[in-house]
């Protein structure tokens, strides 16, 4: 017997018009937090999978899987250690779509810090985030759920803030105040 936690409910969809929902939720400008400031009791349909495109078995019987970690330490000192890292991450990428650094020398404080800042960027009220409310793949600062909103089958649950640093410089002036 499946458990409550992994039963899902079956979408009529008849009278749903994902599109219409899409466009409320994306209109709010409010992101996922604004759902649940909002004390919304259930996911909205736009964030469950449709049921044929659910995984329904493990990919894989494989226990041991385990996260890429890559060792950058000497990446700046040697070009074979270079192309191997970048090899490395390359493989990582195209195979996982993530992976670990180890000794990036960003310091624990400073990240510590980028978490916090995202946090109270994301603690502000919702028509001061709306002016970073973006899909625009363009702009260097702003917040958004899903840049594919639109395209894909299912809306991931989640909130995102981006600053991009390069490759041309980014005005901190441009950032929110929070930061």
């Amino acid at each position: 017997m499946a458990s409550e936690a992994q039963q899902v409910p079956v979408i009529n969809t008849s009278d749903y018009d994902r599109q219409k929902e899409l466009k409320l939720f994306d209109d709010t400008k409010a992101g996922v937090k604004g759902l649940v400031d909002q004390g919304v009791t259930r996911i909205p349909r736009i964030f469950i999978t449709p049921s044929d495109g659910r995984v329904t078995k493990p990919v894989s019987d494989d226990v041991d899987i385990a996260i890429p970690v890559i060792d950058i330490e000497g990446v700046d000192k040697n070009v074979n250690v270079r192309k191997r890292i970048v090899e490395e991450i390359r493989d990582a990428s195209e195979t996982w779509g993530f992976f670990q650094l180890l000794n990036h020398d960003i310091p624990l404080n400073v990240m510590d810090e980028i978490i916090d800042v995202v946090r109270r960027f994301h603690e502000q009220p919702q028509e001061v985030k709306a002016e970073y409310y973006t899909r625009d793949r363009l702009k260097k600062v702003g917040f958004h759920s899903n840049f594919d909103l639109y395209e894909a089958p299912a809306t991931n649950w989640r909130d995102t803030f981006f600053a991009n640093m390069a490759p041309d410089y980014l005005d901190p002036e441009t950032l929110p105040v929070v930061c």
